[in-house]
C-alpha cells in the first residue's frame, strides 16, 4: 500500500529533519568527547540544535493539527515527532552537564558509548526516512529496525560497564561519581528513546501491512 500523498510530503520532511537533527547532535557530542578543553563551545552548539529541534516539533505538531487527512495516524506522527525531539534533548542535556559540572577529562568509557549513540541515531534517521517510501522496501526497513535493537543492546552493555568502572574506581570521589553517572544516564536515555522510535515504526509497519 502506498502511504504517501503529494500534499502530505511536508509531514515526512519535518520528521526527517528532526531525525537528522538528532544525528547531528550525536555527532557534535562525539566531537566534544575528543575536545574537553572546549566544553562550553560544544554546549552552546548543542543548545542551538536543541532549540532548532523544539521549533521543528512545534511546527510539525501545528501542521498535524491543521491537516485533515495525514499519511499516517495523527497519534503516530505526534509520537514519532516528540520522541525524536526527546533524543536531541537528552543529548543536549548530557553535554550541558559536562559543561555545568566542569568535567576536566573524559573517562575512557565515554567515547565508545557516544560512538554507539551516533550509530543508533543514524540508523533511526534511516528508518524514519523509509516512511516516505510507503514501506515498499519492508524487508530493508525491518532489517534497520533490527539493527537499532542490536545497537541498543550493545549500548546497554557499554553503559553497564561504564557504571561498573565508575563505581569500582579506587578512592572515587562521590561528587565526581554523581556527575558522571548523570551524564551517562542521559546518553542511555537518548539511545533508549531511539529504540522506542524503532518500536513505534515497527507498529506502524504492521498496521499498514
Amino acid at each position: 500500500m502506498l502511504l504517501k500523498a503529494r500534499k502530505d510530503a511536508s509531514l515526512y520532511s519535518f520528521l526527517e529533519a528532526q531525525a537528522n537533527l538528532s544525528t547531528r547532535a550525536a555527532e557534535k557530542f562525539f566531537e566534544m568527547t575528543g575536545d574537553f578543553g572546549n566544553l562550553s563551545h560544544y554546549a552552546r552548539e548543542l543548545a542551538k540544535l536543541e532549540h532548532e529541534g523544539d521549533e521543528l516539533t512545534h511546527e510539525l505538531q501545528n501542521k498535524i493539527a491543521a491537516t485533515f487527512i495525514t499519511p499516517l495516524d495523527k497519534e503516530d506522527l505526534k509520537e514519532l515527532s516528540q520522541s525524536l525531539d526527546d533524543v536531541t534533548d537528552f543529548i543536549e542535556a548530557a553535554a550541558a552537564r559536562a559543561d555545568l559540572y566542569r568535567l576536566s577529562n573524559p573517562r575512557e568509557d565515554l567515547r565508545p558509548l557516544v560512538s554507539m549513540l551516533v550509530r543508533v541515531t543514524k540508523l533511526t534517521e534511516e528508518a524514519v526516512c523509509s516512511l516516505r517510501n510507503g514501506f515498499h522496501k519492508k524487508g530493508s526497513l525491518r532489517e534497520t529496525l533490527k539493527e537499532i535493537h542490536t545497537a541498543e543492546n550493545e549500548s546497554d552493555r557499554l553503559f553497564r560497564r561504564a557504571l561498573q568502572n565508575l563505581f569500582d574506581e579506587p578512592d572515587a570521589d562521590a561528587l565526581a561519581v554523581i556527575k558522571w553517572k548523570e551524564l551517562f544516564d542521559r546518553i542511555e536515555m537518548a539511545v533508549d528513546k531511539c529504540e522506542d522510535i524503532a518500536a513505534t515504526i515497527g507498529t506502524i509497519l504492521v498496521k499498514y501491512a
